[in-house]
């Protein structure tokens, strides 16, 4: 029974680590609500300065295809037709 020692004392160290994590959101209902504003006012502020919105991120993927295959076009010596 030489190992019971080692045993013990690795529980004991991994039910400290286990105590010492965060294992839950401690803040009550409206400081959670108060810090979930507040860090919604820094993205909207940080989305203004930006400038992005959420009208013209919607269509990116179609506006990055279209300045994509105009290079393409110039790099070709052709002009690329725009379809609305």
């Amino acid at each position: 029974m030489a190992r019971g020692n080692q045993r013990e004392k690795a529980r004991e160290k991994n039910l400290k680590e286990q105590a010492s994590t965060k294992k839950k959101n401690s803040l009550s209902g409206t400081e959670f609500q108060r810090t979930k504003e507040a860090q919604a006012a820094i993205m909207r502020e940080k989305q203004a300065k930006g400038g992005f919105s959420a009208s013209n991120a919607a269509g990116w993927p179609y506006r990055c295809l279209i300045a994509i295959t105009a290079e393409a076009a110039k790099a070709q010596g052709g002009a690329a037709t725009k379809k609305n």
